[in-house]
Formats: C-alpha cells, sequence, structure tokens
C-alpha cells in the first residue's frame, strides 16, 4: 500500500492514559457534589473533545456547570492526580522506526492542546510527528476536520493516509475525511464497536499492529 501519512489516535493507542483519564472525571464529578461515573461509563467518552464528553457524561447539567466539570477535569489531569499515563510497550520504538523510515506521522487526538504537548514533553516524543490536531483546537471526532487539516498541512491525498485509534469515534472520523483506518483493540472500545465501522482490520496488541504496518507498507 502506498500510505505516506499516519495518523495515530493518543490516548488508548499510544498511551494506556485510560485509568488516569477515568480518574480524573471521577474526581471532577466529586468536586462538584455528583456522583461520580462508574469507569464503564467513563471510559467510554474517552477520545472525545473535553466538552462532549463532559455533555455525554451529564447530560442534565447546565452549560455553566458542564463548563465547572471541564475545568475541574483539567485541573486534576494537568496536576492533581497521581495515575501515571505511561506508553504502551512498544510504543516509542514503532513511532520511531516509523520515522526513521521517512513516514509522515500526526496525531489527531481528543486531547487539548495543553495536555498533548505535555504528553508529547514528557514521552520525549515530540520531534516524530510531524502535526498535530487536538479537539480544542477545531471540531472533535468524529467530526472530520482534524484529518482534513492534518492532510492540508503535510500534502497528503486521503488515498495516502491511514488513520490509527482504539475507538469508534476514530473510526467514523476517518470514514467521514474518505480514508483508511486501522482499529486497535487494546484500547477502550470492544472489537465489536470497532469493526461495525468496517477498518482494514481489528488488532488486539501492539506488536500486531507493527507487524501489520511491517506487512503493508511499501518498503
Amino acid at each position: 500500500m502506498s500510505y505516506k501519512l499516519l495518523v495515530f489516535d493518543w490516548d488508548g493507542t499510544l498511551m494506556d492514559s485510560e485509568a488516569r483519564i477515568v480518574a480524573c472525571i471521577q474526581s471532577a464529578f466529586a468536586d462538584l457534589g455528583e456522583m461520580p461515573p462508574p469507569r464503564e461509563i467513563a471510559r467510554e467518552v474517552i477520545g472525545l473533545g473535553l466538552e462532549e464528553a463532559m455533555t455525554m457524561l451529564w447530560p442534565d447539567g447546565s452549560v455553566l456547570q458542564r463548563r465547572e466539570l471541564v475545568d475541574r477535569y483539567r485541573f486534576h489531569f494537568l496536576g492533581g492526580q497521581e495515575t501515571e499515563s505511561p506508553l504502551f510497550p512498544g510504543a516509542r520504538e514503532l513511532v520511531q522506526d516509523l520515522n526513521a523510515r521517512g513516514l509522515l506521522l500526526a496525531v489527531a487526538t481528543g486531547k487539548s492542546r495543553r495536555g498533548l504537548e505535555s504528553a508529547l514533553t514528557s514521552t520525549g516524543l515530540r520531534s516524530h510527528f510531524h502535526a498535530t490536531r487536538c479537539a480544542d483546537e477545531t471540531f472533535s471526532k468524529p467530526h472530520p476536520e482534524m484529518l482534513l487539516q492534518v492532510m492540508a498541512e503535510l500534502g497528503a491525498d486521503r488515498s495516502e493516509t491511514l488513520m490509527i485509534g482504539d475507538t469508534e469515534f476514530d473510526m467514523e472520523m476517518a470514514r467521514n475525511a474518505g480514508v483508511a483506518a486501522l482499529a486497535v483493540a487494546y484500547g477502550v472500545h470492544h472489537p465489536e464497536r470497532l469493526l461495525r465501522h468496517e477498518p482494514l482490520d481489528c488488532l488486539n496488541e501492539l506488536q500486531e499492529l507493527r507487524d501489520w504496518l511491517e506487512r503493508h507498507l511499501e518498503p
């Protein structure tokens, strides 16, 4: 295949951040005196922009209440929460190897710009990505705008672009942008949710992702 641009989701695809995100969501609700959602519910919004995620989790809350919820989430995620968010084993090496092959690499994430910049700094992977887009800069997934902007910035056609992610929001964004998608099932959404969007494949481990790319990318 002639993909020259690989666009990665971040949380649940490269970084194992589910526990930290869920803890911050639950702490934010508790700060406002509301019953925190259980893990099974909180993890379902990972991948969306913060405002969209909080609207889904608290549909009966007012606009002001949800803004306060977003603020409390950011407080915990950017400083108050001690739960670690490590890269998945092998993720660093995969990104480094793909970059060394001369491929264009990008990130399209539901994280805020501040959150992504913190993650890129802590992991040391900033220099390996040629473009990044965050949900507080443009439309949240599954709107295609993040992908469209990345492709325009890097000069890649739809046929040359592959979206890699762990949620159905990633799969829908890819379909809406007219690009191919590759699903990974070691993140937050179950395989059946991913497969309904007809990705090229659905992989259960990061090593399977590496193997798939080795088989299908042109030398």
